[in-house]
């Protein structure tokens, strides 16, 4: 646990530009009223944002996530993250910066799909 506690601090701290601006947006309950954590933990990953109350997570990729090795690591880690009732989106960090408006309406539309139940 505490090892998973140290992490998620050291990604705090060396968020990519592209997380940092998001991040803006989606704290404190700035989009549709509902509370995202950053860096947040959900079994042995560590997701970039992750809404609970909506099971929604978001993940921003650099041009490393190109490769194919980590393609195939993205693919089992989001395949794990839905068998656990998540909803993954992902964007290119250049997106955040070059479409900025897109990604904010892509994660706004997904947090009005219906959730899980109660």
């Amino acid at each position: 646990m505490m090892k998973a506690i140290t992490r998620q601090r050291q990604l705090r701290q060396a968020m990519p530009e592209a997380e940092h601006l998001l991040w803006r947006f989606l704290r404190n309950r700035n989009l549709c009223g509902v509370k995202f954590r950053r860096q947040h933990p959900i079994g042995c990953y560590i997701v970039d944002f992750a809404c609970i109350e909506r099971l929604l997570i978001v993940e921003l990729d650099g041009g490393q996530h190109n490769e194919d090795e980590a393609k195939i690591y993205d693919q089992r880690r989001t395949d794990y993250l839905q068998r656990g009732g998540w909803r993954v989106i992902r964007f290119w960090n250049h997106q955040v910066f070059e479409e900025f408006d897109a990604v904010m309406e892509e994660i706004y539309r997904q947090l009005l799909l219906p959730g899980p139940s109660p």
